[in-house]
């Protein structure tokens, strides 16, 4: 199995990593087994204890170490592409409905981190999707009308309006449409308050066998002790081998290059969280500490292993970024990095039981918007686990596909 991440991340390099969680060393019993500890297997275990169940969450590897220390945690209600290419997958009424549910799953964020404190460097962000190119401004023509008329708070950017330091041909700006985070930060926070009601977690706890049972499972891990729980959640990313042959999406590795601090942000206006409508697109952030994020120049996944493919992704981005804001002019990379990036051809990812084993449940936010996917999942099996069904998780509905 090829690794799902490459170089030195930024989120697991700035932080402190020495937080460690133990290792099961004891046979155990529960309502909910969660494996997978990244930020979706936290926002399952933080939902999971809310609602009062009783939940233990098992990584392999490190809590926060895989994925989640590879995304830039952009966070953003639209989907991957633009209504008017996904039309054919999924209809108009549920790309509204998806553009919602990104909305109140960012306002979950802003709750949680409301009560129980900012230890994320979470900050409320406009979100801006542009293009530089004249050809594809009647798509983000499109695109505006489409949410305008579905009652989202969005403005319409050209040349003749243009605020921003870099070439823009056409603009769409979605007010209060994104938030940023530390991930690495905001996963430990989550498992913070879980364990504060009764979550249990553990790293360095691989889930080796899944025996099912007349109700729930038996998790077989890799000390040889056994966890029986009457559902397991799979929060396992890319990663699913273990559970289903299942083809979910399809891979890719996306890149990221993070700079240095620099002295003063000029020529972005606000923090904006910035999108281009290329394919494949680049995505842009700052952090707490003046740093420049941006990511992008996707590649099908097999070629994660080649270290002179990974060079000139990383090239093209510092370049990117340079050539968008020249007027910063301290800035210097400090990290690259890649990882594993898969999506799906309605853009969403997938919640809910297992075609053939009932009390398992997926978890995977698959696409661009996975951290708030993540949120929804959190939140819609929780519902689950008391018989009480969603109506909006049959947008994520794992066989959606299978015919």
């Amino acid at each position: 199995m090829q690794g799902y991440v490459k170089g030195k991340p930024l989120f697991t390099s700035i932080n402190n990593t020495n937080n460690q969680y133990s290792y099961l060393t004891e046979d155990l019993e529960t309502d909910v087994v969660i494996i997978g500890g990244g930020v979706t297997g936290s926002i399952c275990s933080y939902y999971m204890s809310k609602s009062n169940i009783k939940s233990v969450l098992i990584e392999k590897g490190r809590i926060a170490h895989g994925s989640t220390s590879v995304t830039t945690s952009l966070l953003q209600y639209e989907l991957d592409e633009n209504a008017s290419e996904l039309i054919e997958s999924i209809s108009s009424k549920d790309i509204v409905r998806l553009y919602e549910l990104g909305l109140y799953a960012l306002k979950e964020i802003e709750k949680f981190v409301d009560e129980y404190g900012n230890k994320c460097d979470y900050i409320k962000r406009d979100t801006l999707l542009y293009t530089s190119k004249n050809l594809e401004k009647n798509s983000i023509k499109e695109e505006y009308k489409f949410r305008k008329e579905n009652g989202l708070d969005v403005e319409y950017i050209d040349e003749s309006n243009n605020l921003y330091g870099f070439d823009l041909k056409a603009g769409l700006l979605a007010k209060k449409g994104g938030a940023e985070i530390d991930p690495y930060k905001f996963t430990n926070h989550l498992l913070e308050v879980s364990i504060k009601e009764g979550g249990l977690v553990y790293e360095n706890t691989e889930a080796k066998k899944i025996e099912y049972i007349n109700e729930g499972a038996i998790v077989h891990t890799s000390y040889g002790y056994k966890i029986k729980a009457k559902k397991v959640i799979v929060a396992t990313g890319y990663n699913t081998s273990l559970f289903t042959n299942k083809n979910f999406g399809s891979k890719y590795t996306t890149f990221n290059i993070a700079t240095k601090p620099v002295k003063e942000i000029r020529g972005w206006k606000e923090g904006v969280l910035i999108r281009d409508n290329s394919d494949p697109y680049n995505y842009i952030r700052t952090t707490k500490d003046n740093r420049l994020i941006i990511g992008g120049e996707d590649i099908d996944f097999k070629e994660i292993e080649s270290e002179e493919i990974a060079f000139e992704k990383y090239s093209i981005l510092e370049q990117r970024i340079k050539s968008m804001f020249k007027e910063i002019d301290d800035i210097e990379v400090e990290y690259k990095y890649c990882g594993c990036f898969e999506t799906t051809k309605d853009n969403v990812g997938y919640i809910g039981p297992d075609k053939k084993h009932n009390d398992l449940w997926y978890c995977l936010g698959y696409g661009a918007n996975g951290i708030l996917f993540a949120i929804l999942g959190g939140m819609m099996l929780s519902k689950l686990y008391y018989n009480e069904k969603d109506d909006d998780m049959k947008l994520f509905d794992v066989n959606r596909f299978d015919n």
